[in-house]
């Protein structure tokens, strides 16, 4: 176990965040389903990514690495029929390829670790049977699956998680008949989605929204191209948190038009008041302002809700964060983490059924504060430094590699102190 003491201080400067995990993960998916060779960058090898690329090798996809360039060609996909798959910790892979792999008539054992053997999987469970995939679980992972994904409706709940949705999304083009995702409840983190569809889109496949859903044809193929990930909101929003509190941070490699959804998170700083500018090159620059309390609905931004508890943590007022229940089974139950970390730290916070209520304080205080083995708890954290008194000291400091390796690197850079003690 990593800890890391943060001294207190004010982060300026300009800082280029990863590119969207969110983005490489369908990338690579997508262009190892391509009969032909793509080129993805640029791409960070955070766990998650590369657990969804160790995965499509093991299902047939050669995929090489230079730099910051991923080569990947689909020729072979679907060649080996029986695969053991490790997802890691990331739900991303498995929630895309349990039916990706199913599509390709491929018999697998999925298998991961941390918290995402205990994290929902019946949506699948329950809905692939009757497409013709046999699943044989416990309850959780490891999951087995064989058998032949088939065409037909799929009837899905869209408010346990967009990923199954994402899932059926990529595999379903590919099989002879037309299929239909029929949502039996309100999609939520409907930025995710609408992700998806841009990089299918990207790569050639067509798909047709629904009243309640979306229309699938099949028979599709997908294109081999070159795609260009662009840089990653959900990690900028350490960065905006950093700068609202205190300082000035540029942040030059961010899409102002992104599909991204937790691009919404740029409005929310806005409404604490900070002062968010953006030039002609699309970079958004945030400096300390006012800050003052707001209302938040996390149900399409889930992932913000670290960061912009920490924003809240030092507004005047009391804000209520609503709609985030799911953040209890994600690495960890982050609103107990959340609640947890920010009142070891000095603030006012308390936790509800499904979000934090928090009446800003004007300095935290700094102290030990658990990371959970989540690298959002940690990040998030992290930039409480800004307006601490004292040190903060934070377990589980290598959780940042799930998804930013380079965090505590980059807020170097912008002026951190930070003592790295291996454990």
């Amino acid at each position: 176990m990593t800890q890391v003491q943060i001294e207190p201080g004010i982060l300026q400067g300009t800082v280029s965040v990863p590119p969207s995990k969110s983005a490489a993960h369908r990338a690579i998916i997508c262009a190892a389903l391509a009969r032909g060779i793509s080129v993805i960058r640029p791409i960070a090898l955070s766990n998650d990514i590369r657990a969804t690329i160790d995965c499509m090798r093991k299902l047939g996809a050669v995929i090489t690495q230079e730099g910051d360039t991923l080569t990947v060609d689909g020729t072979h996909i679907f060649t080996p029929k029986d695969v053991r798959l490790d997802c890691g910790e990331s739900g991303s892979t498995l929630r895309f390829l349990v039916p990706v792999t199913a599509v390709g008539g491929v018999s697998a054992v999925f298998v991961g670790h941390g918290k995402l053997p205990e994290r929902p999987i019946g949506v699948f469970t329950e809905c692939l049977p009757a497409h013709g995939v046999v699943c044989e679980t416990a309850g959780g992972l490891p999951l087995q699956i064989s058998g032949q994904l088939h065409s037909g409706a799929y009837a899905v709940p869209g408010h346990i998680s967009s990923q199954f949705i994402t899932g059926l999304l990529l595999a379903l083009p590919l099989l002879e008949g037309d299929s239909d995702i029929i949502l039996t409840s309100p999609a939520q983190s409907v930025g995710y989605i609408d992700m998806t569809l841009d990089v299918l889109k990207e790569f050639g496949i067509v798909i047709e929204p629904t009243a309640n859903g979306w229309h699938i044809p099949g028979g599709q193929c997908y294109q081999a191209r070159s795609y260009t990930v662009e840089g990653d909101w959900s990690q900028a929003a350490f960065f905006l948190t950093a700068a609202a509190l205190g300082g000035r941070i540029t942040i030059d490699n961010l899409n102002p038009y992104s599909k991204q959804g937790d691009k919404a998170c740029l409005d929310i700083y806005a409404r604490f008041g900070a002062d968010i500018q953006t030039d002609a090159r699309g970079y958004i620059t945030i400096s300390h302002g006012t800050l003052k309390a707001t209302t938040i609905d996390a149900t399409d931004i889930p992932d913000m809700v670290p960061a912009l508890a920490v924003t809240a943590a030092c507004c005047e007022g009391t804000t209520i964060i609503t709609g985030a229940a799911r953040l209890r089974i994600k690495e960890c139950d982050r609103l107990a983490a959340m609640r947890d970390g920010l009142s070891r730290l000095g603030a006012d916070i308390r936790e509800t059924d499904d979000g934090l209520v928090i009446t800003g304080v004007p300095t935290l205080h700094g102290g030990l504060a658990e990371g959970y083995n989540d690298h959002r708890i940690v990040m998030a954290l992290a930039m409480a430094s800004v307006r601490c008194s004292g040190t903060i000291t934070l377990t589980d400091g290598e959780s940042i590699n799930k998804s930013y390796p380079t965090f505590f690197d980059d807020m170097e850079k912008l002026g951190g102190k930070i003592h790295v003690i291996m454990g």
